[in-house]
């Protein structure tokens, strides 16, 4: 089916591609937002390159390679190399501070932090720790490039297998953008049973007609999460690995708890948004374009499966188990939403104001009970709603105003309401501030009120209450300092309590997070810090995260060899994070579970010797180098050791046809 689904795409854009030539990107195409200062952590080549009126051949310049977020804010492909992308350079390609590895790449993640400003609007599918790598539509990139450009990246795996990302992009015309792109991934791990084995699709496209009267853009995504579970170290196997047994230097001669279990998330999404302007007319003044009224349409579907599968039963660890003869055991969900909107752009609204309507369906659950002592009476959650919402976006002098609403009213698992507000202050290069409110309603995940298994403690259906979030934060970005500060209030917070039971927080969850970041640089040295602090005043009970959590980097930065041929980045990164009971691991649910016996926290160090050559960008990493020597009480969940002494190699290689 993901086959059939992916060579259709490909069909289609072939066919749109045949009705156009390849021509260079010119002044008539439209000009997308383009945001000056990075205000969330990621590189903006604008600021960071210094090349911007570098030529590669002819008139072609770097800024004419951009790339286009889903919320329309453009950066430029960047080939520098910095310790931002030393950061950045993992299987998710996003820094991983706030985040806790497994052993393996491509397993998931525990947290060292939340973060509560970009929340769904709806509920999600659920089974979390399968989704870490999964690509949401706002992680879904679409470029405008003037020659055919390629980018690879590749990295070693552990032990055996590798991860390769690989996009390739081209404008079949000023106006006509495609994109395809393939992120693979296999890789052996240290311990039994833990092979990791992923793969992400991404195809998208660009169209806009002449004076930019009709625009089209959409996407597929076909993702594929191929886990082997092993439910980490027996108790002997963890004396054996804490007390440094040489007789298990070799970790795979550790036993662990799940031999024949494997886990297996599917998910498919087509996205589809286009916009027609009926009415449009000129400011003589500013000889900008007002569009006095626009149509729109955005058309999600996205289907998701998961199921965890296992040969041998294990009571010891799950329970008992009385299990049917069905033979589809997958929880399976499916949302449509059709988006109907109206924009209006003018001076008299101070920017860009657009009345939306969301026409929603969701389906959730099983095809049949899967347990013979279960008391389900329902198979499936269903439901459909009509949300009403706007947008509005504003410039004013140096103030960036943003609001995004929207109230889905009745009493269905899809009722809530949503609202966030931006305001950001820009200072020509020099500094931004950034004000943001979040204020969110909206059922739990749906694997915590409906969930099946032919085990029999994992079988329940719930009525909860709809979580209730609000987020206010404070950002703050410059050449001087980068800082951040979030307060958040979580009512009917939900979670897995230590019988890894879905359960609601009767009371308030009140978290306070800040982080703060600055580098200092002398000569051909730099160090570069990152501290972030943590204080959860109620319902730490529930809501576990360590205090303090920080990254310290000093490194050496370089031009090696005649004319500059080669820039070099070597040093070593500290990580550290304070003891805290962090939450333990649960295989067959794919979530995380309170536990209150182990406490984890310790420092980390890996060296790296990073170099770009042109528009080669090397990496060569050695994760961990200190655990040969000291106490083994690293683990990225309890009985799950974090990596050992790990060399990794990898390369990001861009060509510009």
């Amino acid at each position: 089916m993901k086959k059939t689904i992916i060579l259709s795409f490909l069909l289609v854009i072939y066919s749109i591609c045949n009705m156009h030539g390849q021509r260079k990107l010119g002044a008539g195409a439209k000009r997308e937002k383009t945001t000056r200062i990075s205000l969330d952590g990621k590189v903006d080549t604008l600021n960071t390159t210094g090349s911007k009126k570098v030529i590669l051949s002819g008139k072609t310049k770097w800024t004419d390679y951009k790339i286009i977020s889903h919320n329309r804010d453009t950066t430029y492909i960047d080939t520098t190399l910095s310790i931002k992308k030393d950061y950045l350079f993992n299987y998710l390609r996003t820094d991983n501070f706030e985040k806790l590895a497994f052993h393996n790449q491509g397993q998931t993640f525990n947290n060292l932090g939340y973060s509560y400003d970009n929340i769904l609007r709806l509920p999600d599918f659920g089974f979390t720790a399968k989704q870490v790598s999964y690509l949401e539509v706002d992680d879904i990139k679409y470029f405008n490039v003037p020659t055919p450009t390629t980018e690879i990246m590749y990295r070693t795996g552990l032990q055996q297998g590798q991860v390769v990302d690989a996009i390739f992009t081209l404008n079949f015309s000023r106006r006509l953008n495609v994109s395809l792109s393939y992120k693979g991934l296999r890789s052996l791990g240290a311990y039994r049973n833990a092979l990791v084995s992923n793969g992400n699709f991404r195809g998208t496209f660009r169209y806009q007609s002449k004076n930019n009267q009709y625009e089209i853009r959409g996407h597929l995504a076909s993702q594929d999460f191929y886990h082997q579970e092993n439910g980490g170290l027996t108790a002997s196997s963890l004396d054996n690995f804490i007390n440094d047994d040489p007789n298990y230097e070799q970790r795979s001669r550790l036993d662990v708890n799940l031999n024949d279990a494997f886990s297996q998330f599917d998910a498919t999404r087509v996205y589809l948004e286009h916009s027609y302007t009926l009415l449009r007319k000129k400011d003589t003044l500013t000889d900008k374009d007002f569009s006095n009224l626009k149509v729109g349409h955005i058309l999600t579907s996205e289907n998701k499966s998961y199921g965890f599968n296992q040969t041998t039963i294990t009571t010891a660890i799950f329970g008992n188990q009385n299990a049917t003869d069905a033979s589809n055991t997958n929880a399976e969900s499916r949302l449509t939403n059709n988006e109907l909107n109206l924009e209006f752009n003018s001076k008299y609204v101070l920017g860009q104001f657009k009345a939306k309507v969301n026409l929603t369906n969701y389906t959730y659950g099983y095809d049949t009970i899967l347990n013979k002592n279960s008391n389900i009476n329902t198979l499936k959650l269903e439901s459909a709603a009509v949300s009403f919402g706007a947008d509005w976006n504003a410039r004013i002098k140096n103030f960036n105003l943003n609001a995004d609403a929207s109230i889905t009213p009745g009493t269905g698992r899809l009722s809530g309401n949503y609202l966030k507000g931006t305001a950001v202050y820009e200072k020509d290069s020099l500094f931004a501030i950034k004000g943001s409110v979040v204020i969110s309603s909206k059922s739990p995940n749906f694997n915590t009120l409906l969930h099946q298994s032919s085990y029999d403690d994992y079988n329940w259906q719930h009525n909860f209450s709809n979580v209730n979030t609000r987020d206010l934060g404070f950002l703050l970005s410059s050449k001087w300092l980068n800082g951040s500060v979030h307060f958040t209030n979580i009512d009917n917070y939900t979670y897995f309590n230590q019988d890894s039971k879905p359960q609601q927080f009767e009371n308030q969850i009140t978290y306070l997070k800040l982080k703060v970041n600055r580098e200092f640089k002398f000569w051909k040295f730099a160090l570069d810090n990152t501290i972030m602090y943590q204080n959860v005043s109620n319902g730490s009970s529930v809501f576990r995260v360590p205090e303090l959590v920080t990254r310290n980097t000093i490194y050496y930065a370089d031009h090696w060899f005649k004319k500059d041929a080669m820039f070099v980045n070597i040093g070593v990164t500290f990580k550290y994070f304070s003891e805290y009971n962090a939450n333990a691991y649960n295989p067959l649910l794919a979530e995380f579970r309170l536990q209150d016996e182990e406490t984890i926290g310790f420092p980390t160090f890996d060296v790296f010797f990073n170099a770009k050559v042109r528009r080669t960008r090397l990496y060569l990493k050695v994760d961990n180098v200190t655990s040969g020597f000291t106490k083994k009480n690293y683990f990225s969940a309890p009985t799950y050791p974090y990596r050992d002494f790990t060399v990794r190699f990898g390369l990001v290689w861009n060509w510009f046809i």
